[in-house]
This record gives structure tokens, sequence and C-alpha cells, in this order.
């Protein structure tokens, strides 16, 4: 998945439907809200709420630094 894929701002977290922000690093899409990553296997993301995987506080502050600096 690339950052320009128009399906990109058709994705939603299954569990607030807010919008996913792109990891390509991780592969995978983070919702900074409830500090959530989903995996992107193969091309796909795993947007089951079973697939949601908790980000600690570190790694929380690091990936916004990161989502930030990729913005602009």
């Amino acid at each position: 998945m690339n950052p320009e894929d128009p399906l990109l701002a058709l994705l939603a977290c299954p569990l607030d439907k807010g919008p996913l922000s792109l990891l390509t690093e991780e592969e995978a899409l983070y919702n900074p809200r409830l500090r959530l990553s989903y995996p992107i296997v193969d091309g796909i993301p795993q947007l089951l709420p079973s697939s949601g995987r908790k980000v600690g506080s570190d790694d929380h502050e690091r990936l916004l630094t990161r989502l930030k600096a990729s913005a602009t």
C-alpha cells in the first residue's frame, strides 16, 4: 500500500470509525486516538478489531513524530 492510494482515504478503524494513518516502514495502519496498529499482510489491511495491536506510550510518541514529519 502506498500513501497516494485513493483507497487509503476510505479505510477506517473498525472500533471508532475514524481515519487511519499509513505507516509504510511498519507495513501497518495506525489509529493514534486508540493507539492501535493494524497490520498490512501481502498488501491487504487486516482491519478486524482483534487484529489491532496496542501501542505503548514510547512507540506512540515515535509514530506521531514520524507521521508529522511525513505530512510536511
